[in-house]
């Protein structure tokens, strides 16, 4: 195996993907490597769509707007501002590549809505737009020969040269999944687009992968952390005993669906102005108030105004999802709880996706460039992650021409410690188990100081002993994944309890105000 790049992706979503092409275009040899198969992402699970003013009946101001009173006074207004503007060119190139995006009859986009927008300006490919973006992606990745696609292979540890502002990356260790040893790759720049981390919780939309490897890699690489507590709860995933909790997309109550009390009654209305279309954070603690309320275990979602041809047609994937756990849209109420799904903080970044630390971008959930503040407004994920793909890709050009020349000093290799205990190996599955509980039950969708407490000693108390069988026993998945998310777990609840406020996501019953002035928290070695 080639273990010698210009470039490493870590992450095949769209923030990953649309980087790779932009590197590989720019003349650079890529690497792309992600922990399981190159379709597993985020990115493929994403139904709603992609944020952007393609209508005459929008505007960019509007869309500015939306984003900025979503975010609750902490997005960075120039960051919104360009993102939105760059939007609508990026869209272009993801149609150039083929993505064929859903149309109305006249010919038109079929422009959906979501909650928070003030227009239809979600584009989107039936309900499964990011399966359609991931499919598109891989095939344009296919054709270019200058990037070389590894399954299975799980990053590490970042590897970096040098001291204060001469420090700059080296290199990746990354652990190949199928045979148990470690690679260590040498490159000059690392992409981190490993998106974010929603199985940190017990109840999550997210697939199995998002364990928050890349927040955790670039924290212990020296690199802030930002705004972490802010993770958005989706209001609406189909309700179930287990943890396996199907998402049903904002979408739905875009084309009327209502929320409903176990009585029966709308509720939403009693909330917020825009009702069923409000802000998620809004809407997901409206639900749990409800919840807490009445002690019901979930509210109904109702779109039975509609006929089941016009839902087989527009949400075909919810469709299928719900009769097969018999539940017939056209004809039923949906049982639906909130669950974990977004991370809105993370790697602290600018624009074009830089990090302090010279030669580590990010990219995508991982990143926090500004855009989302307090509460990122639905669909926008997918327009910053190739908004910041782009300029990311003009940054690398810029960088690379300022590198020292000459062969660089070889770098160390990977050292295994050894050691494998089967009787250990129960610690990892209980640790697992009590720390997305740990997250549920005390750094929810409500929060109080003295449960963040009580999170803060438990999660330290785990990161102690998985530490201690990190550094005493050869590594693996598992193993690895568990040390991200606890590391992660902590800087969520680092930051949660420096924000003596009320903001967005992060709802405290201590602090019940919002500050005039909205600061951002932040985290580092």
């Amino acid at each position: 195996m080639n273990s010698s790049f210009d470039v490493l992706v870590l992450g095949s979503g769209i923030a990953g993907l649309s980087f790779a092409l932009k590197a590989a275009q720019a003349g650079r040899s890529v690497a792309i490597l992600t922990k399981k198969n190159k379709a597993d992402s985020n990115t493929n699970w994403a139904q709603g769509g992609i944020a952007a003013v393609t209508s005459p009946e929008d505007d960019i101001e509007k869309h500015v707007a939306d984003t900025l009173v979503a975010g609750d006074g902490l997005c960075r207004e120039r960051v919104v501002r360009e993102i939105v503007r760059d939007g609508p060119a990026r869209v272009k190139e993801l149609i150039q590549l083929g993505l064929n995006f859903s149309r109305e009859s006249g010919g038109g986009y079929d422009l959906g809505r979501e909650g928070g927008h003030s227009a239809r300006r979600i584009l989107h490919v039936k309900d499964m737009t990011g399966k359609a973006i991931e499919e598109a992606l891989l095939k344009a990745i296919g054709r270019e020969p200058r990037v070389a696609l590894f399954e299975h292979l799980f990053g590490i540890d970042i590897i970096t040269t040098g001291r204060g502002r001469q420090r700059r990356v080296r290199g990746l260790y990354a652990l190949d999944v199928l045979d148990g040893r470690v690679t260590t790759f040498q490159a000059p720049v690392i992409m981190l687009s490993t998106g974010g981390a929603g199985r940190v919780y017990q109840y999550s939309t997210n697939p199995e992968i998002a364990t928050g490897d890349g927040i955790a890699m670039a924290y212990r690489a020296g690199v802030e952390i930002r705004n972490l507590e802010f993770v958005q709860f989706h209001p609406t995933t189909l309700y179930a005993a287990d943890d396996k909790r199907f998402l049903i997309s904002e979408a739905i109550r875009g084309e009327g669906a209502v929320l409903r009390s176990l009585g029966g009654e709308a509720f939403m209305a009693d909330y917020h102005e825009q009702a069923d279309l409000a802000p998620r954070d809004i809407v997901a603690r409206a639900i749990d108030a409800e919840m807490k309320a009445s002690g019901a275990p979930h509210v109904w979602l109702d779109i039975t105004h509609r006929n089941a041809t016009y839902l087989r047609k527009r949400f075909p994937k919810i469709y299928r999802a719900c009769k097969k756990r018999g539940y017939d849209l056209a004809n039923d109420y949906l049982p639906v709880v909130p669950a974990a799904h977004y991370t809105c903080g993370g790697v602290a970044t600018n624009l074009a996706g830089e990090t302090a630390l010279a030669g580590l971008y990010a990219c995508g959930e991982v990143a926090c460039t500004g855009l989302h503040g307090a509460n990122r407004l639905a669909s926008n994920s997918l327009l910053e992650a190739v908004v910041v793909a782009h300029r990311a890709g003009d940054s690398i050009r810029r960088y690379f021409s300022k590198l020292p020349r000459g062969r660089a000093a070889p770098i160390p290799e990977w050292v295994d410690l050894g050691g494998h205990d089967d009787d250990e190996r129960v610690v990892i599955s209980h640790n697992w188990d009590e720390l997305r509980r740990t997250m549920w039950d005390y750094v929810g969708i409500m929060r109080t100081t003295k449960r963040l407490e009580r999170a803060r000693t438990r999660i330290a108390n785990l990161e102690r002993e998985i530490q201690d069988y990190y550094w005493n026993f050869s590594v693996d998945p598992e193993l690895l994944e568990l040390r991200n998310m606890t590391t992660v777990a902590r800087l969520i609840v680092a930051c949660a309890l420096q924000r003596g406020e009320s903001r967005g996501l992060h709802a405290i019953t201590d602090f019940p105000r919002t500050r005039k002035r909205a600061l951002d928290t932040k985290v580092r070695i």
